[in-house]
């Protein structure tokens, strides 16, 4: 797909590599960020986008819109609100929301666009930061095939794997189940690391040997030597997001009826670690909290 100039709103920590991937790849990106900075300086960086002062201005003229945003409350304002992108559209053009959003609000959203002849495809994704600085991040689409397919190449250019789930919602679906599994292996990881510390054991060597046996999982790769180990704390990931995703997977397993014993406990851990260390934390600091004296907890 490369008819015209893509409408990108969000450029965040996930969504700026995004757009850049878009804007390397061939396509014009008519960028929309609520703050400034993260607005000139993307257009600072790539000569042929144009910075623009509204989400409706960004989507004219722009038969695609992307939306990487905090959450879909946030999504649904800047499509549906005032000066939103949905004024600016016409019929037939395309919506892909790629925030981290409830499947509820995706299907909502979806059909309102509808009703106006505008199409929408849900598709988060997955890999962080530096995989969204590459280009390699998974994403997980859901709603009309056909759709997904016009989008496939504008998708190709930001992750390496595109997978269709299902119906709308489902993209957003697999996302919250998706970082309910990374987050038990962040707080796992995490606990590891400081019993064996308590133990004696070099946290450093503990992670080699995870990764070279069974309990590689991405914590172990991505994030206890470069963010945890090391004392930044600078995944880029936020701590209220990851607990947020998990209160989504919580209740699809309320809703799929599933007894999910140990979702319910990580979702109550989470939110604990939240009220502790505050929302704006980097997740990696789950490091911090598991590293409390039990009497604290």
């Amino acid at each position: 797909m490369r008819p015209g100039p893509v409408a990108f709103i969000g450029l965040g920590s996930i969504g700026g590599p995004m757009a850049d991937c878009v804007s390397r790849a061939g396509w014009q990106v008519r960028a929309f960020d609520a703050d400034p900075n993260a607005l000139s300086t993307f257009v600072a960086h790539h000569a042929d986008a144009i910075a623009c002062t509204s989400a409706a201005e960004a989507a004219r003229g722009s038969p695609v819109v992307i939306t990487m945003l905090p959450d879909g409350r946030v999504v649904r304002q800047a499509v549906l609100g005032p000066d939103g992108a949905a004024s600016a559209l016409r019929t037939g053009d395309l919506v892909i929301d790629m925030t981290s959003s409830s499947p509820d609000d995706s299907r909502s959203l979806g059909a309102d666009l509808a009703a106006r002849g505008i199409a929408f495809i849900d598709a988060p994704v997955s890999g962080g930061v530096r995989s969204a600085r590459t280009g390699q991040l998974a994403v997980m689409a859901g709603g009309d095939p056909a759709e997904l397919e016009r989008a496939r190449d504008l998708l190709g250019a930001i992750g390496t794997h595109v997978f269709h789930l299902g119906a709308l919602g489902s993209g957003h679906a697999m996302k919250a189940l998706n970082n309910y599994v990374s987050a038990a292996a962040l707080l796992s990881t995490c606990e590891a690391l400081v019993i064996g510390r308590g133990l004696g054991l070099d946290p450093g060597t503990m992670v080699d040997v995870m990764n070279a046996g069974t309990g590689r999982n991405s914590a172990t790769v991505d994030k206890a030597r470069q963010y945890i180990l090391s004392g930044t704390f600078a995944s880029g990931g936020a701590l209220s997001m990851l607990a947020r995703d998990v209160r989504f997977a919580r209740a699809l397993g309320d809703e799929a009826n599933a007894q999910a014993a140990l979702l319910a406990r990580i979702t109550t851990l989470l939110d604990d670690a939240e009220a502790r260390l505050g929302g704006a934390a980097d997740h990696t600091e789950l490091f911090r909290y598991a590293d409390q004296p039990r009497t604290k907890r």
